[in-house]
């Protein structure tokens, strides 16, 4: 007989419990805050749109808190993390754009490195200190088309292409999950790094493309896509689940495209230790936000 398939009613009792999740006012960010709030948590939505994170924690009801967070500024996120005190059990880094046209954040980053990898990068390692479970980083199952240039992630050198820059942040998410395991294990920590992916799900994350990348993300969305609620899963079990650090969740289906939640495997390229550690020292130069509560190991 075959297991039953993981949903979100199998998520244990969250009571006591502090969740932050970025990107909370939309897309996958709205279901993942309405089944934790469902399960007891609190939740603690990090948002650019003040007002929007307001309606969806109104909807969601329960424990919930709306706060400021512009992943593209690094003020905005010392600013967020300076404010935060008590224990954050769990971080969950939801938020992401996805193969926008060439743009710099706020700090001379681009869009795509500087909000998927290098925000959450900053906003991880100064929450740090207060978190008690786990680290939950969104990638994609596009990772896999990753080749991160530790050297030119800014693409000053290379000719910009909005595909390939969104690869090389989701491939980033994974390598940043590995190194930051790694760090943890070598300090000591109980906390884990863990990602997730949620396959095709129909959100408005490519809702700006057009042209040819425009159709084919229209066709994706209407033949192989899942809805919200189940794009959510891979990260809601991420979450809440008792597994090892470094361990990656997605969709079981064909291609990891949906599906219930399961472990799957990365890319070979996105485990590779070295480019982890290079794209840490890179990142941390970057940003000027290092991990000083870890062992330098």
């Amino acid at each position: 007989m075959a297991s039953k398939k993981w949903t979100a009613a199998d998520m244990p009792g969250m009571q006591g419990r502090t969740v932050v999740v970025t990107g909370a006012s939309s897309g996958l960010g709205v279901p993942t805050t309405n089944e934790l709030v469902k399960a007891g948590a609190r939740v603690v939505l990090a948002v650019r749109n003040v007002a929007k994170g307001e309606e969806v924690a109104r909807r969601a009801g329960g424990l919930t808190e709306v706060r400021q967070l512009e992943l593209t500024d690094l003020a905005s996120i010392r600013a967020f993390a300076a404010a935060w005190t008590g224990p954050l059990d769990v971080l969950i880094n939801n938020a992401g754009i996805m193969m926008v046209p060439y743009g710099k954040t706020v700090d001379g980053f681009e869009l795509q490195i500087g909000t998927n990898h290098l925000g959450h990068f900053a906003l991880t390692n100064l929450l740090l200190p207060h978190i008690t479970d786990r680290v939950v980083t969104l990638s994609s199952g596009l990772h896999r088309g990753g080749h991160v240039d530790v050297d030119d992630l800014n693409w000053e050198r290379r000719k910009y292409d909005p595909s390939r820059a969104y690869a090389d942040s989701k491939q980033a998410n994974l390598l940043f999950t590995l190194e930051l395991q790694r760090q943890l294990d070598a300090a000591g920590s109980n906390v884990r790094a863990v990602a997730a992916h949620p396959g095709v799900a129909s959100t408005n994350l490519g809702s700006h493309l057009s042209g040819f990348r425009g159709t084919m993300a229209q066709i994706g969305i209407r033949v192989i896509a899942q809805d919200p609620e189940h794009g959510a899963l891979p990260t809601l079990y991420a979450a809440t689940q008792d597994i090892p650090g470094n361990t990656y969740i997605g969709p079981d289906g064909l291609g990891q495209m949906r599906g219930s939640p399961v472990v799957t495997a990365p890319s070979k390229s996105s485990q590779d230790p070295d480019l982890a550690k290079r794209l840490w020292a890179r990142s941390a130069e970057l940003t000027g936000v290092g991990s000083p509560m870890l062992t330098r190991a």
